[in-house]
């Protein structure tokens, strides 16, 4: 028990750390379009950029972290964001082509970052039981609130101190120094060695693996879960990329650590609250499908009530107000589609929530550059909020009609399809 809420705790670092160097693009976004002289669609691109590389390595990193184990696939990708976050602001003063070298670094950055939740999800199902795995999730999923949190507010204030290169060296060097310490104080040298042929075994999804691949994917309730999680990760995506820059233009006078912090450090309680709940109620005797279907009516109806209004007002006051409930009231999602790929198949875990945020990265693609394209084209931010609200809608009807939280895993479940 000490040592797991030692390991919860450093996981929660790690992924406050994830989203510290995810996020450092979008909070420099204003300065590098000045800097470099781009408008909202180049902008766009550069965002987007990160979900393709996304999206490219979530159902391998699943897979390999069910093979070898999550913790190891977890800090050799951040070493290896951790080095990029670092050497970028330097690089690009040896280039000239500006564009190119930062939407390759973006596409690179996902490339790393794509295996880190599925490899989570993966640690986690295996490790943690049911009726704890929404309060683990939940506390450490706060990461990517409180890292957003840390890099919005030390972020704007090193943004407006020493310029936006000081932002990647602060984000960077800290990611290197926790890798540092978790393997030194967690890890002993052989949880540290990768066998090569564990790792060859991980890389090819055998046609001999135990799992059948092609059943679990006929049941409607993995479809359901993909679908909702894709949805809420792409609008996820949309408003972390975007919401800097709807706050700096819409109110031009109003200070960046206030919109880059406030709703961020709303979403740390209620992404904690919402996993005690989520606990409690499942202990209290309710179905355990009910408490997830519960908890994402939250995460997603009502969120994107929020968002709406933060189209509609002129208010800064009330827009802080709206973009911290939305932004807060997302974080149940953690107890509800994120566990609950658990519940289905926690021998696969990894691997298909990997197949959900793939789908999620690549909507995010699209909903990332098409909301630069929207504020280019109409000049209003109000497209963008109803785009996320329409995106989210979809995912929650279809878990609210096909979701379930039984095991379909299993030999037992395979034989009835």
């Amino acid at each position: 028990r000490p040592e797991s809420r030692v390991w919860t705790v450093m996981l929660l670092l790690g992924t406050c750390l994830l989203y510290c160097a995810r996020v450092t693009v979008p909070i420099c976004a204003v300065a590098l379009s000045t800097h470099f002289d781009w408008d909202k669609k180049q902008s766009g691109v550069v965002l987007s950029s990160f979900f393709w590389g996304y999206c490219l390595t979530q159902i391998i990193g699943g897979h390999i972290s069910d093979q070898i184990g999550g913790e190891k696939v977890l800090l050799l990708s951040a070493s290896a964001w951790g080095f990029l976050t670092v050497l970028t602001p330097l690089l690009t003063h040896i280039t000239s082509a500006h564009l190119v070298f930062m939407t390759s670094s973006r596409f690179l950055m996902g490339l790393l970052q794509g295996v880190y939740f599925p490899s989570l999800a993966s640690l986690l199902s295996q490790k943690v039981r049911e009726s704890e795995r929404a309060f683990t999730y939940s506390t450490v999923g706060t990461g990517s609130q409180f890292g957003t949190l840390v890099i919005g507010g030390a972020g704007s204030l090193l943004l407006d101190w020493y310029g936006w290169e000081s932002v990647f060296y602060f984000s960077g060097l800290l990611t290197l120094l926790w890798v540092y310490c978790t393997c030194k104080y967690l890890l002993s040298e052989k949880e540290l060695i990768i066998p090569i042929d564990y790792l060859m075994r991980g890389l090819s999804i055998s046609k001999q693996t135990k799992v059948p691949w092609k059943q679990l994917f006929k049941k409607a309730p993995i479809w359901a879960v993909i679908i909702a999680q894709l949805s809420t990760a792409s609008t996820f995506f949309t408003l972390l990329s975007w919401l800097p820059t709807f706050f700096k233009e819409t109110f031009p006078g109003s200070k960046g650590w206030v919109f880059n912090v406030v709703p961020w450090l709303v979403a740390i309680p209620t992404s904690l609250f919402s996993g005690f709940l989520s606990d409690h109620l499942i202990n209290q005797g309710y179905k355990t499908i009910t408490v997830r279907k519960f908890m994402q009516v939250i995460g997603s109806g009502v969120s994107s009530i929020f968002a709406l209004c933060l189209g509609q007002t002129s208010s800064f006051c009330k827009a802080i107000v709206f973009a911290s409930a939305s932004v807060g009231l997302q974080t149940f999602n953690h107890s509800g589609i994120s566990v609950n790929v658990q519940d289905l198949a926690p021998s696969c875990a990894g691997l298909l929530f990997g197949v959900g945020n793939t789908g999620g990265a690549l909507l995010g693609v699209v909903c990332v550059y098409l909301a630069g394209y929207l504020i280019e084209t109409t000049g209003s931010w109000v497209s963008v909020f109803n785009l996320v609200a329409a995106v989210n809608s979809i995912g929650l009807c279809a878990f609210l009609v096909f979701g379930e939280a039984q095991r379909v895993d299993t030999d037992y479940a395979c034989m009835d399809l």
